[in-house]
């Protein structure tokens, strides 16, 4: 890891104790011993265990469902079907188009239809084949064109009487005109497929509806809140009277930010038995309910002048939603919407379309909506620089948009250290020396990124924070944090810890967290979007240094000094001024408490008003925006057609990284997890609808051995609305990483790979193509040559 680029007026890193130290995890040592309770760890007494029927057909009407045979079963307690979970949700609240199990009709195989509760998973398993369902099977959309081409049969009733999810059309500035005028326009078909998140523990809820009535459920989710509201909803119950539980979460991605049919089916089998109820999905099941990366066509054309400058960037993507709208409807904005930085368009267009087919339901995976984008406009960019004979990087750097300035399509940036990560992967590549320089076979690419720090806009309009947090103070001297954000293996409990010891002078072994828990904590909306770092993280500041000044004041009183000689620091309370005025923090905490009563806080954050003055302009609108560079060495055997990475350089502009470990973890996650996606994922049906391979032996995810040799880098550019300068760090260092190694193929042997995955056949055909082309020039310049002759 790089040492740290520091910037900005802010005071240097010396004066900070706890915060840009590499500190371990608060669950760290629970997750190393076993210790660490997740959802299936749960056992209550007289649990039943929940399996669910799915449907066999990838669209089909439901006839009739008899269950009779299946409640017969000895140790059957209950069946359900979508008549008794009818009411529609979505994660969304403008696109509510699922229901926990299938009413009247199923949109993919593997869609529920039914659920069993009983004693045991065989028992559970045997009666869903005693369950008798009688479909009408309708023509099924397998291909994206397919469902915007055809209006019948449709597979969500609409007003449009179409397949189409959301399209969106946006346009800023004169694309025509920059075309028209440009000195050099490029072309290119981009194809992105489908992937899934693969975390390690699939999901997981255990529902308990207890004498008085009050549901608690335990889920693998990374959006408690919305799961609240949900149950609500479809269960049709009181909030008051629904608790939910975030346990630790063994991984997520994205794949556990929508609720989920396991939820809604624990939660009204428990109350139907009055016996708590776990249902574990297998790994199949998990592939299936999949609300992965959306596969994408892209159609990009790009303006420049000879010099290198972008005038103009047009877009045209067809993006396949699956069977339901999940986060669909941002999604499409996202395609377009956050494209506009590291780099300056003056005039920018997207087309963008998502459809319904009848495939397991997309949503957001890491990168959300924009990675795909991001591959198709940094190969192009590459292209641009090529037939210009500008270097790679060089172009990016002319093309920078700076720093406290806006794009095109309105979104406020902030801080950028972009120029500081290509510097710094330029360097620790040896790029100006090696481009273009290495054997055939072997070569260099980069590729530039831009992600957000969360998102402007909450998913259901409201006036309320964002991000809350809750401190309760004990006269031992411990500290307990309350905070609503789901933790999903990124650290989120642990940096509010960080930040409670920075502001209040702690040890960090004196600060507890108490998380997700809708009856004991805030409100906070949930880990998607890479919000949490930067709200919950602002949240916790707020309610810290409220406390603090309670703190100083009570302690300032009782020495009888001013409150400015009163410094919090290292399990101590000291005056500036007086070496004999000292107190270790618990003895300054009493003091507070007997002098202002019992001793908290709260801290909360919202968003200032961001984004554009459009439709869908506060979209992708973000506090701040974090920047990214990458450089992917690849060798490529162009008799086998085989792509290996020996050497990853990723360079991160995080802002300030709050713990320089966990950052440097999250750059090192993301760029494997490109990396695989490029060469080795791809979650795709058959033309029946039936999933490949799901399973962890069909589905390639890289091993320890396949996985490059990464050189993360951290750059801090002190951002000025985050928490001391911090920006996220969970997302946006994946994206590039695939355009990277798409430009490094080309440096290694000359072919121009525009679909994923990178596979051998795909490499292989491109280069029988290039030989062909090849060919086809020396043939025609020797007939020239001949012509010539005889002239």
């Amino acid at each position: 890891m790089a040492a740290r680029d520091i910037h900005g007026p802010e005071a240097p890193w010396d004066d900070f104790k706890v915060v840009g130290k590499s500190h371990r995890k608060i669950d760290g040592m629970a997750k190393a011993t076993g210790e660490a309770v997740y959802a299936d760890d749960i056992q209550l007494p007289g649990m039943l265990h929940a399996k669910t029927l799915r449907s066999p057909h990838a669209h089909a009407r439901i006839l009739s469902i008899d269950t009779s045979r299946a409640e017969a079963l000895p140790g059957v307690h209950a069946v359900i079907t979508g008549a008794d979970l009818s009411i529609q949700y979505g994660v969304i609240p403008w696109t509510p188009d699922e229901t926990a199990l299938a009413v009247d009709k199923v949109r993919f195989i593997g869609d529920e239809v039914a659920a069993v509760a009983a004693v045991d998973e065989d028992t559970a398993n045997a009666a869903l084949e005693l369950i008798d369902v009688e479909y009408e099977e309708l023509h099924a959309y397998m291909d994206p064109r397919d469902a915007l081409e055809r209006d019948e049969p449709q597979i969500h009733a609409n007003r449009k009487n179409n397949n189409v999810s959301k399209h969106v059309e946006l346009e800023f500035g004169d694309v025509e005109g920059a075309r028209e005028s440009a000195d050099l326009v490029v072309n290119g078909h981009y194809e992105f497929h489908g992937s899934t998140h693969t975390a390690i523990e699939p999901h997981c809820a255990v529902a308990r509806v207890s004498p008085e009535g009050i549901l608690t459920l335990w889920s693998s989710t990374q959006i408690s809140h919305y799961v609240h509201r949900a149950l609500a909803r479809v269960l049709e119950w009181e909030p008051q009277k629904i608790r939910v539980i975030q346990p630790c979460l063994g991984g997520a991605f994205g794949g556990k930010s929508d609720p989920f049919s396991l939820e809604f089916c624990v939660a009204k089998l428990s109350q139907i038995t009055g016996r708590p109820v776990k249902m574990l999905w297998t790994r199949e099941e998990v592939f299936y309910a999949h609300r992965g990366r959306h596969p994408m066509s892209l159609d990009y054309t790009t303006s420049a002048t000879e010099d290198g400058k972008i005038t103009g960037v047009d877009a045209k993507i067809l993006i396949d939603g699956g069977s339901y709208s999940s986060f669909g409807l941002v999604t499409t904005y996202y395609s377009g919407q956050l494209l506009t930085g590291p780099y300056d368009f003056p005039s920018y267009r997207y087309d963008s379309t998502r459809v319904f087919t009848n495939k397991p339901p997309c949503g957001p995976k890491r990168g959300h909506g924009s990675v795909q984008p991001r591959f198709a406009f940094e190969c192009q960019l590459d292209e641009v620089a090529e037939q210009l004979g500008i270097d790679p990087i060089e172009i990016r750097r002319k093309n920078f948009h700076g720093e406290h300035t806006k794009t095109v399509n309105g979104q406020r940036i902030t801080s950028s250290g972009f120029m500081e990560c290509l510097e710094k992967v330029e360097r620790g590549s040896d790029w100006k020396a090696r481009h273009r320089q290495l054997p055939t076979g072997q070569g260099l690419g980069v590729a530039g990124s831009m992600y957000i720090s969360g998102t402007n806009y909450p998913i259901y309009p409201n006036d309320m924070p964002q991000a809350g947090i809750q401190l309760k103070v004990d006269r031992s001297g411990l500290v307990t944090v309350f905070s609503g954000a789901n933790d999903i293996g990124q650290g989120s409990n642990s940096v509010v810890r960080y930040i409670v010891a920075e502001e209040l002078g702690m040890d960090v072994e004196h600060v507890r967290v108490v998380a997700a828990d809708s009856d004991l904590c805030p409100v906070d909306l949930g880990a998607y979007s890479s919000r949490v770092t930067f709200m919950v993280g602002n949240a916790t500041i707020d309610a810290a240094r409220k406390l603090r000044k309670k703190v100083v004041a009570a302690v300032a009183e009782a020495w009888e000094v001013e409150e400015r000689r009163v410094r919090l620091i290292e399990g101590r309370v000291i005056d500036l001024e007086d070496v004999e005025h000292v107190l270790d923090t618990r003895e300054a905490f009493e003091i507070a408490e007997a002098r202002f009563d019992t001793l908290g806080a709260t801290g909360s954050y919202n968003t200032p008003t961001l984004g554009g003055d459009y439709r869908g302009g506060t979209i992708g609108a973000s506090p701040a925006y974090s920047f990214t560079a990458h450089i992917v060495e690849a060798h490529v055997d162009e008799e086998t057609g085989r792509i290996t990475v020996p050497k990853v350089w990723c360079a991160h502009d995080c802002g300030r990284a709050l713990n320089p470990r966990l950052v440097a973890g999250q750059i090192e996650g993301s760029v494997y997890m490109g990396i695989a996606e490029a060469l080795l994922e791809d979650h795709k049906v058959n033309r029946f609808g039936l999933h490949s391979g799901p399973s962890l032996l069909d589905y390639r995810i890289p091993t320890a051995i396949d996985t490059p040799e990464i050189e993360a880098y951290i750059v801090e550019s002190l951002d000025p609305e985050g928490p001391y300068g911090a920006k996220e760090a969970g997302e946006g260092p994946l994206h590039s990483a695939i355009p990277a190694l798409a430009n490094a193929i080309h440096d290694a042997v000359g072919i121009r790979l525009r679909e994923l995955p990178f596979t051998p056949a795909k490499v292989l055909a491109a280069l029988r193509e290039k030989r062909e082309r090849e060919a086809a020039g020396g043939a025609a310049a020797k007939a020239m040559d001949r012509a010539t002759e005889v002239l």
